[in-house]
């Protein structure tokens, strides 16, 4: 079969450009050329949720100037092992995207209005491509570190109007028999939490699933057994506030789920797909948290060595590694004390969402001050612990965290922080900018060098040649 053409007549990587991504980025070695017109029996897909330019960027840049090294991801960049394109992210209703759209996007191959998965404008169904390849007979999952019931591996995998429809989602997952699903959202499954009282684990033990709820139980995973891994309510914790608490060890890494979803999935004679999702960068950018930024980031970028050290030695892996939008666009900023100022990271130990939690209103100016120096390592003038505490002066108790980060004061701690840091922000939302993507494998010769997001599913489809009859 010609794979250029079994798939003539469909959308993927349309246009004008006609430049071959080999040329553009000088990419030739042997091992990436000998992926030419083999079909990928696997597909790993990874996202970086929320990540603008700048994220990357600054992480490599951390990561170098602080640990020594460069990060994985740009290492498949440096040693020429990756094709490389930017992407258009944009959704049906908006050249600024959010998370469900987005992901509608890579999973249902069309563009859909903010909000909703999978559900076209005029109330269509697109068919999720990780139900298409189950229907294919290949094993499926999805890991992330906010809900495993969000937008992003939702799009992936079901039909939902709504994507804040998570408690349904959660009974959806069972009904279609994903193969391993890791990440937070206890809510969603907990009889206790859940408004309607239904035991939704009991519904997925019924059908042969093993309940994971401890980072230990990872090492103890029945392989004929499908998988449903809650670890905390809610999204896990963020990888700054983990490595400074023991209260939080319990909690997996990316990674860790990332190796277990693999080590599940991996001897299936049909192959697998994989969803790994950095869920809470997107959440960081939201908030201007840069500590939190950069260290989710560096965690998605160890789940990319754990890929890496698989699809490398299995040659029959498909990986993509990209984003579904940016958000906030942090960057470094120029001065004489930038790198100074930059490397001071290194020193907060905590995400400001930690930090901010613990000022109560009844703190004084000192106290603010000397609980800023003990986690940021640098001072505040009255003025500006005056400025944070009025943002506290009659805030209810259920007003606290990240999804209130416009009354507590996450801006005006990062404004703050900027004169000490040298990160500046330009806002607390997503942007529409166009986003970098690399991938590895069979198929991934077939990437142009300018794509719209909707072309990875076909891509995706080409590479594993599954054609697109359903």
């Amino acid at each position: 079969m010609d794979r250029r053409k079994f798939l003539k007549g469909s959308i993927l990587l349309s246009g004008a450009l006609t430049l071959n991504p080999l040329n553009l980025f000088g990419r030739n070695s042997e091992e990436q050329l000998s992926f030419k017109g083999k079909i990928a029996k696997n597909i790993i897909f990874m996202i970086s949720d929320g990540m603008s330019n700048g994220t990357l960027s600054m992480a490599n840049l951390y990561s170098k100037n602080i640990l020594g090294k460069e990060t994985n991801w740009m290492n498949l960049y440096l040693e020429n092992k990756a094709s490389r394109a930017l992407m258009d992210t944009a959704s049906a209703s908006s050249i600024v995207t959010d998370s469900a759209a987005a992901s509608s996007s890579f999973g249902g191959g069309f563009r859909v209005k903010n909000g909703s998965l999978n559900v076209g404008v005029n109330g269509e169904h697109h068919l999720p491509i990780w139900q298409k390849f189950k229907k294919k007979g290949k094993k499926a999952g999805c890991v992330t570190t906010v809900t495993i019931t969000h937008a992003t591996p939702a799009g992936f995998c079901v039909n939902s109007a709504k994507r804040s429809a998570e408690p349904d989602i959660a009974e959806m997952y069972a009904e279609l028999g994903f193969d391993v699903m890791m990440g937070g959202g206890d809510e969603f499954f907990n009889p206790e939490k859940r408004a309607d009282k239904k035991d939704v684990y009991a519904a997925y033990q019924k059908k042969g699933y093993q309940i994971l709820k401890n980072r230990s139980d990872l090492n103890n995973i029945d392989k004929n057994k499908p998988v449903l891994g809650v670890f905390n309510t809610g999204a896990l914790p963020y990888t700054s506030d983990k490595n400074t608490s023991a209260d939080l060890q319990n909690k997996p890494t990316l990674a860790e789920m990332a190796k277990a979803a693999i080590d599940q999935m991996k001897d299936h004679k049909e192959g697998f797909v994989l969803q790994i999702e950095a869920g809470k960068v997107d959440w960081a950018a939201h908030a201007n948290d840069v500590s939190a930024l950069l260290h989710d980031q560096l965690s998605f970028d160890e789940a990319i060595k754990v890929v890496m050290d698989f699809a490398e030695k299995d040659k029959n892996t498909l990986v993509i590694i990209t984003t579904d939008h940016g958000n906030a666009n942090p960057g470094t900023i120029y001065g004489a004390d930038a790198t100074k100022n930059f490397n001071s990271i290194a020193k907060y130990k905590c995400t400001n969402e930690f930090l901010l939690n613990n000022i109560k209103p009844d703190f004084n100016l000192q106290q603010i001050k000397d609980w800023i120096v003990e986690n940021n390592q640098f001072s505040v003038s009255d003025e500006e612990a005056k400025h944070i505490l009025n943002f506290y002066q009659g805030l209810e108790k259920d007003e606290e965290g990240l999804y209130n980060y416009k009354k507590l004061p996450y801006k005006a701690f990062s404004e703050i922080q900027k004169k000490h840091n040298s990160v500046g922000w330009i806002s607390m939302d997503h942007s529409g900018d166009y986003v970098e993507l690399a991938m590895y494998g069979p198929g991934s010769e077939l990437l142009k060098p300018f794509v719209k997001n909707t072309d990875l599913h076909y891509l995706m489809l080409e590479a594993t040649e599954v054609e697109n009859k359903f």
